[in-house]
């Protein structure tokens, strides 16, 4: 008897969950590296110009990762939507959730070009840019705001995929942009002398390359859900369900940014190499804690497709199983980073005073990645599930409710210190406000196949 190859719904539901997670999660951490390592590499490039070039990749990454939050907030939703959906059976209405999204997505995101263009030096300013590092900042970020569409979308059609069950696919568009990026970086700023001119024009040229690629993959209808210009939901009730479900990804994006200004402003009354220092910190940090976040981000579309089937038992699987994967991987990864943390800082800028800055604040931020997977699991645990109440009050902690206040009490009384150290004091506390929901979540989920309450 010939043997069958499984659908997309059976390896969804019936695949043991440990192995599923792994086999998303993989190709979700590749990405994330390597999108990381890009940026890297727009770091590592740039700081060979000066200490204040460095800082203007610091300034243009709090404007990178607006852009990111309005990507994630529809990538997110509606991939939340749609794997549940697919999980019971409703292809019309992902495809219905996937075309709006992409749309809407792009529109917001040639809102931000043109008024992003309009008001640059403003909004450079805004960012925590000081007049030394305008002229840098102004430059990138011209480019990252021309190419603000195409991040948009391509965030969105990476999470639909995903959530679809689909992490290789996602990959190869992220992967091929981020590996295009560091050789632009390489051939535009070190054989063509372009200058912090060519980082931009790199990163916005990787962009263009990550979306037509991402787009071929549904246009060679490779979904279930497909981007149709006439499924477009009018109803403005379908756009609200996307950015609620969303909403937990905008605030962590959006919240990240605003802490990114908030961090910037701070740092820049100790000068540019505080900025620059803290800049490196956090593209450091981010790197190593994308290697835990992919394993949770192939946790969510198992959370999502299973509870959409009404399989409660893999979602609770799934949930313990990510967390623990997240602490072991980041664990190992943060002791090692510890032990090198002078040696890492020194490898994107000579400046002693940035060495010095940036080696207690790096030490000081690997401890938070202890505390971190647990909330962020958490929190994927809820939004996946269509908790958008609490997953979006679990979003504005880490970056908002804990960090600001944090940051500005312990600069005030701490000085630079405490500006090092906030991070890993907000994620402490954000380690212990989360522990109620999931517990409150997990113990009402109701036998498996049995409806949802509420």
């Amino acid at each position: 008897m010939e043997r069958t190859e499984p659908t997309q719904f059976e390896k969804m539901t019936e695949t043991p969950v440990s192995k599923l997670v792994i086999t998303l999660g993989i190709p979700t951490t590749v990405s994330m590296l390597v999108t990381n390592i890009y940026n890297m590499a727009d770091t590592y490039f740039v700081s060979q110009l000066g200490t204040s070039a460095s800082g203007a990749v610091g300034i243009v990454f709090g404007l990178m990762a607006v852009l990111q939050a309005v990507g994630f907030m529809f990538g997110h939703g509606a991939g939340s939507i749609i794997s549940r959906e697919l999980g019971a059976r409703n292809q019309e209405n992902a495809t219905k959730f996937a075309s709006t999204s992409f749309f809407w997505a792009m529109g917001v995101g040639a809102v931000f070009e043109v008024f992003g263009l309009l008001f640059l030096d403003g909004l450079m300013r805004l960012l925590g840019s000081t007049e030394t590092i305008l002229p840098y900042a102004r430059t990138y970020g011209m480019y990252i705001l021309l190419s603000a569409p195409l991040m948009t979308t391509s965030f969105v059609m990476n999470n639909i995929l995903r959530y679809e069950g689909r992490a290789s696919m996602a990959m190869i568009g992220l992967t091929a942009g981020g590996v295009l990026n560091i050789f632009g970086d390489w051939f535009l700023m070190t054989r063509l002398h372009m200058g912090i001119e060519g980082a931009g024009l790199s990163t916005a040229l990787s962009q263009m390359v990550s979306f037509f690629l991402l787009l071929g993959v549904f246009f060679q209808k490779k979904t279930q859900s497909r981007i149709r210009i006439r499924a477009i939901s009018k109803s403005l009730r379908d756009v609200w369900r996307i950015c609620a479900t969303g909403f937990p990804s905008f605030l962590r994006q959006g919240l990240g940014s605003i802490a990114t200004m908030a961090l910037n402003g701070q740092a820049r009354i100790y000068g540019d190499a505080a900025v620059a220092a803290m800049a490196i910190v956090n593209r450091v940090c981010f790197l190593i804690f994308a290697a835990g976040l992919g394993i949770g981000q192939g946790f969510q579309p198992v959370a999502a497709f299973n509870y959409g089937a009404r399989k409660f038992s893999r979602v609770k699987r799934g949930y313990f199983f990510t967390w623990g994967a997240g602490e072991v991987c980041l664990g190992v990864l943060a002791v090692v980073c510890m032990l090198f943390s002078g040696e890492i800082i020194g490898l994107f800028r000579d400046d002693p005073a940035v060495i010095r800055i940036g080696t207690y604040a790096l030490r000081a931020q690997l401890i938070a990645l202890f505390f971190q997977p647990f909330s962020i699991c958490s929190n994927m645990l809820l939004q996946s599930t269509g908790q958008n109440g609490p997953a979006s009050f679990l979003s504005t902690l880490r970056s908002g409710l804990c960090f600001i206040p944090v940051l500005l009490l312990l600069a005030h009384f701490m000085g630079m210190q405490g500006i090092a150290i906030s991070q890993t004091v907000s994620d402490i506390l954000t380690f212990f406000i989360t522990i109620p929901f999931p517990v409150l979540f997990l113990r009402r989920l109701p036998p498996d196949g049995a409806p949802v309450k509420g």
